[in-house]
């Protein structure tokens, strides 16, 4: 019998800043499936909208720009739909203002839309009412555009640190039902190291929230990223690969991302340093055939179908 747990995070406080009230309960997991379905997430943003380019394109250039995201969901829709895979994918509000085709083509095809905000802004360069503005008009645009409604949401760069806990607040009382934007990682510049690797659920004062952090493996016992992303790009794909395989092997569902932008090769090259020359553009050309290799070992799905299996976290409100 496959034993996990599903961990629940008590944090009452408003600004309660740490995961240091947990408490488990056990879910027999091979009752829900004989092979561990894990969650194929894409973080739809244009090549130009990222922040190792922000430097060079600001966001009153974006309508200058070529775009090039329509060609990319094309073949990462055509790539999940040989899988068979429904993935769920977090876009932005902009791109349901600028870009509806794109978004109507992902909704069509059988697969979630959650947000990933309106235009790309970090929650830490947000103030609590800047962040409810964005989500909400994010929500908004979404869901009038494909007339569903949006379940879960990820900040841009996983920007939900320690200290920005009020962003979970904020995500409840707009309607949001689940996150994915927690990094059970230590790096410079996001990162939630003490956040429990398995989907769990978030107390907070105003209600209940799903959360969905985003894949690690180890390496001499210290934590390091392997969801996918630039990582996947940098990384061998074995370290990649290792951590979906763990997480199987505990049962657990994990979480992959990827953009766009990082399976096309024929973008522009922009001119920024060395270090976001390498961050931006190395391995696009292998991402594609990477992600093939993983939809070939393990199962994938969308995340607002586990909601249910987390029990109570399907509701927001209500919780003391």
């Amino acid at each position: 019998m496959a034993i996990t747990r599903i961990w629940h995070l008590k944090c009452e406080p408003s600004h309660c800043n740490v995961f240091s009230f947990l408490t488990h309960s056990y879910v027999d997991m091979s009752s829900l499936h004989s092979t561990t379905t894990h969650f194929f997430t894409v973080d739809v943003e244009e090549y130009f909208q990222v922040k190792a380019l922000e430097s060079v394109v600001s966001p009153n250039e974006w309508l200058s720009q070529p775009s090039r995201v329509a060609r990319s969901i094309d073949e990462l829709l055509a790539c999940l739909d040989r899988h068979g895979v429904q993935g769920t994918f977090f876009v932005l509000g902009w791109l349901a203002e600028h870009r509806p085709a794109v978004v109507r083509a992902i909704a069509e095809a059988g697969h979630e839309i959650a947000s990933h905000g309106f235009r790309h802004e970090r929650v830490t360069s947000l103030s609590p009412q800047s962040f409810r503005e964005d989500v909400h008009s994010s929500k908004e645009a979404l869901e009038s555009l494909i007339g569903a409604p949006v379940l879960g949401y990820r900040a841009p760069s996983f920007s939900i640190i320690p200290g920005f806990e009020w962003a979970f607040d904020v995500l409840i009382e707009e309607g949001y039902r689940y996150d994915s934007s927690l990094f059970p990682i230590r790096r410079r510049g996001y990162g939630y190291p003490s956040a429990p690797r398995a989907p769990h659920i978030i107390h907070r004062l105003h209600g209940r929230l799903a959360e969905f952090p985003l894949a690690t493996t180890k390496v001499f016992n210290y934590p390091i990223p392997a969801a996918g992303g630039g990582y996947l790009r940098q990384f061998p794909l074995a370290v990649i690969s290792r951590a979906f395989r763990e997480a199987s092997e505990r049962g657990e569902p994990a979480t992959f991302y990827i953009h766009p932008w990082e399976i096309d090769p024929g973008q522009p090259r922009l001119p920024v340093s060395v270090f976001n020359r390498v961050r931006h553009y190395r391995g696009l050309a292998a991402a594609i055939g990477r992600i093939e290799a993983l939809l070939d070992e393990f199962s994938f799905g969308m995340i607002a179908s586990y909601l249910p299996q987390l029990g109570g976290a399907a509701e927001t409100r209500g919780a003391a």
